[in-house]
């Protein structure tokens, strides 16, 4: 019966491979054998502050939780609109970064759609291309991480293709610049930039859709705002898109919990944007310390995360001997990356920790 029912699901489901997620803290100390206190979470890219204290009151006061929300989410809409200044006619939100990705791929991908992305770069991107049918074409970063424009060119030069970028990149954490993003524009593809680290540096390119209606921003408040959990996110787009990206999702994509969070940390923003400061500011800190250490090259990084090349001894090995400390990193099996690891940066007794490790583990390798 099983093989029957399967016949009818499309058979790119059956044969895509499913995006892999990081764990949360409770399985990974189930599986680990430890207490969720002892687990260092640095493979995520999470916020190590957690939200804003004045969500968790908000949460608590609102009375509403057996009404339906808004589908249109128009106070919502107006209030990210005010923190990144442009018409709230353009914003569109979503469950997280990845239900607008989804909503994108509904609205632009078809069998055979040619969708570009440059790796090593967020897997999402490559998922969203096989949900939809598309015919993903990969152009390949310098070994610099920088993209290669006249490849990108070549590529896009029909004008038939939706891009998918990030800026800063995930996991290399390096920007956009402008120029580039003008000539991506200029091929007249659909160009989606995904701003999900913004806050913690490079350039943000959401201005540039009044004079570009092919250009798409993706934002969140998963990492600046410490709102991974709740799963909240917004497009920025020209205002005629919006209109068919809002019938287009689904219509209560986002729970009243979400928007309540949203909500009470654009009124906190002070306090917020001083922890992304802070982070900034150990994530620069930690830079210097992975440099100082022989076997270890980190890349600059304008996210809330170093990659970190492993010279001398297995990344896959590092990672697991990390683990079994309880100190949860990010190694990436792609040929690219494969000699690498990612830390997300975190508070600075937990960077403490992290380089204690590494400390220890390099001294192994060294006898």
């Amino acid at each position: 019966m099983g093989a029957n029912i399967l016949s009818a699901v499309p058979s790119r489901f059956l044969e895509m491979p499913g995006y892999e997620p990081i764990e949360p803290i409770d399985v990974l100390a189930l599986e680990l054998g430890i207490p969720e206190e002892q687990v260092l979470k640095l493979d995520g890219n999470e916020n190590p502050f957690g939200s804003s204290p004045v969500v968790a009151r908000a949460l608590a006061a609102f009375p509403y939780y057996h009404i339906y929300t808004d589908p249109e989410q128009r106070i919502l809409r107006r209030a990210i609109a005010q923190y990144i200044k442009v018409d709230a006619a353009g914003v569109v939100c979503g469950a997280g970064a990845d239900d607008l990705l989804d909503i994108i791929g509904r609205m632009f991908i078809r069998e055979g759609t040619k969708v570009v992305s440059c790796p090593p770069t967020f897997g999402m991107y490559t998922f969203i291309a096989s949900l939809y049918g598309g015919r993903f074409v990969a152009v390949e970063r310098h070994s610099d991480f920088s993209l290669d424009m006249g490849q990108m060119d070549d590529v896009l030069r029909d004008g038939r293709s939706i891009v998918f970028l990030a800026s800063p990149n995930n996991p290399t954490g390096n920007p956009l610049s402008r120029n580039e993003v003008e000539q991506l524009l200029a091929t007249n593809a659909t160009v989606v930039i995904d701003e999900a680290y913004v806050e913690f540096g490079g350039e943000s390119f959401v201005e540039m859709i009044s004079r570009h209606d092919n250009l798409i921003i993706i934002r969140t408040f998963s990492k600046w705002a410490g709102l991974a959990g709740l799963r909240i996110g917004y497009a920025v787009m020209a205002t005629a898109l919006a209109e068919v990206a809002l019938k287009t999702k689904m219509p209560y994509n986002l729970n009243a919990a979400a928007q309540v969070a949203v909500l009470a940390s654009l009124a906190d923003t002070q306090t917020l944007m001083e922890r992304v400061r802070l982070l900034v500011a150990e994530r620069d800190r930690l830079f210097d310390a992975l440099s100082a250490t022989s076997w270890l090259k980190p890349w600059p990084s304008q996210g809330n995360f170093l990659l970190c090349a492993i010279q001398g001894a297995p990344a896959k090995e590092v990672w697991s001997r990390l683990r079994e400390q309880g100190i949860l990193v990010r190694y990436f099996d792609t040929p690219q990356l494969r000699h690498c690891l990612r830390f997300t940066v975190g508070k600075p007794e937990q960077s403490k920790r992290l380089l204690g490790a590494l400390e220890e583990i390099g001294a192994s390798f060294a006898r």
